[in-house]
C-alpha cells in the first residue's frame, strides 16, 4: 500500500513529477521526470530517505521523459514504457508537432535510457513493495497508460495525460486520437470507483467522482446512449 505520495513539477510545461513509496526510508517509484527536476527530485528523496527502484512513464512525451536518462542511470534501475512510445525515448521529435519541435530547437540535451522494460494492458507489476496495475489507455499518445496503486485512504490513478481535472490530454500531437481517446475515457476511466484519487501529469489532483459530475468529457460519455455505465 502507497502512503507517501510527493513530488515536484518540472520547470517547463507544469509536469508532475510524482514519487510513491510504501514509507520513508523505502523503495520508492519515480512517475515522469520532466525537464529541470533532477536538483529538487534529490533533494526530495534525500529528504524522505528514499531509494528509488524503477521510473514508470504514463506516456512518451518528451516533457515527461526529459530526465528519465540520468535518473536511471545514476541509479542503474529500469525505465518502464508501454512499446507503443518506445520510439519516443530515442526521438523525442516524433511525439511533437512541427511547432514544438522548432521551439525545442535542440536546445536540450536528451539521452535515451539504457534499460528499458514494455508495459503491456493489463499488467501487475510488484516493484519497491507496491502492486500497479496497468491500463493501456491511448488517445493522447498510442502509449498512453494509467498506473493504479492501492493508497492509504483511497485508491490511487497516476493518469498521465489521459485526464486531467476538468479536462483530458490533447489529442492533435503525433499517435494521437480523439475517437481513441474517448473510447479510453469511456473503457479505463468511467469505471473506475468515485472515491479513487487521481494524479494527473498537469495541474492539481483530482477523483473520479468529481470529473465524472464535472469533466465536460466524461458527462458527455456517461450521458450517451450505450456509453458509459
Amino acid at each position: 500500500m502507497v502512503v507517501l505520495v510527493t513530488g515536484v513539477e518540472a520547470q517547463a510545461f507544469g509536469t508532475n513529477c510524482y514519487v510513491v513509496a510504501a514509507g520513508p526510508g523505502e523503495q520508492c517509484l519515480i512517475v515522469d521526470p520532466g525537464i529541470g527536476v533532477l536538483e529538487r527530485l534529490d533533494s526530495l528523496l534525500a529528504e524522505h530517505r528514499l531509494h528509488p527502484a524503477a521510473v514508470l512513464l504514463t506516456h512518451g512525451h518528451v516533457d515527461h521523459t526529459f530526465s528519465v536518462a540520468p535518473v536511471c542511470g545514476a541509479r542503474g534501475i529500469t525505465a518502464y514504457v508501454h512499446p507503443a512510445d518506445l520510439e519516443m525515448l530515442a526521438d523525442p521529435a516524433k511525439g511533437l508537432s512541427t511547432d514544438l519541435v522548432q521551439l525545442f530547437g535542440g536546445r536540450l540535451e536528451y539521452s535515451e535510457p539504457e534499460d528499458v522494460a514494455e508495459l503491456t494492458d493489463g499488467a501487475v507489476l510488484n516493484i519497491a513493495g507496491i502492486e500497479i496495475a496497468v491500463d493501456h489507455a491511448p488517445g493522447h499518445t498510442g502509449g498512453s497508460v494509467l498506473f493504479r496503486l492501492p493508497g492509504d485512504d483511497a485508491p490511487l490513478c497516476l493518469s498521465g495525460d489521459v485526464l486531467f481535472a476538468g479536462s483530458i490530454g490533447r489529442t492533435d500531437l503525433p499517435g494521437g486520437s480523439t475517437d481513441t481517446m474517448m473510447a479510453s475515457l469511456r473503457d479505463k476511466i468511467l469505471p473506475l470507483a468515485d472515491e479513487t484519487v487521481v494524479l494527473p501529469g498537469h495541474g492539481p489532483a483530482t477523483t473520479i467522482g468529481r470529473e465524472r459530475a464535472t469533466n465536460p468529457y466524461l458527462r458527455e460519455l456517461s450521458a450517451a446512449p450505450g456509453r458509459g455505465l
